[in-house]
């Protein structure tokens, strides 16, 4: 086959082509927790009703009923959980963290990877600060207390629903005295 035809070929590829790695999940951690001085991995195992509840895309780890998460402290004292997890943009895996204060309200959201090559905007720092603040209680839903982003829509909801989903198993966790 010719050149100009795989050339060609590989326009008319999923866009996989502009996967772009943005952070390691050390250099989250250190961004999203600055005064740490450990983290210490920690995994949870979820209960069959728990994984119903959450209702996570095949690619999270939370539909494999695992959770696995940092804890930050520092000189002893937790300061608040990190925790990793993928969904679906439009076709490709978006990877995203998020970082909790030591009360369980989201202190900060990171977009790890993008795969996309439409719907980059959910890097945007305007739309991240968003979900600074947050309780475990608060709705976390595109168009009630996270802003859509035209052109991004389904990048928009689909991070909301995860970050959505991780609030609340740690939530859980935290609430059973397991999470820390």
């Amino acid at each position: 086959m010719e050149l100009r035809a795989l050339v060609g070929l590989a326009a008319l590829l999923p866009s996989g082509a502009f996967a772009t790695e943005y952070f390691t999940a050390a250099q989250v951690q250190a961004l999203a927790f600055p005064d740490a001085d450990r983290f210490e991995p920690r995994h949870a195992l979820l209960d069959a009703a728990a994984q119903a509840r959450l209702q996570a895309p095949p690619v999270s780890q939370l539909a494999k009923g695992q959770l696995a998460y940092v804890v930050a402290s520092r000189q002893g004292e937790v300061i608040g959980t990190l925790a990793i997890d993928e969904v679906i943009g439009k076709y490709e895996r978006i990877r995203f963290a998020v970082a909790l204060d030591r009360a369980g309200v989201v202190k900060q959201i990171e977009i790890l990877s993008y795969s996309e090559s439409h719907g980059q905007e959910v890097r945007l720092a305007a739309w991240r600060k968003q979900f600074a603040g947050k309780p475990a209680t608060a709705a976390l839903q595109v168009g009630k207390d996270i802003a859509n982003i035209s052109g991004a829509t389904l990048s928009c909801t689909h991070v909301t629903e995860g970050v959505r989903r991780l609030v609340t198993a740690l939530a859980a966790l935290r609430a059973a005295g397991t999470l820390a």
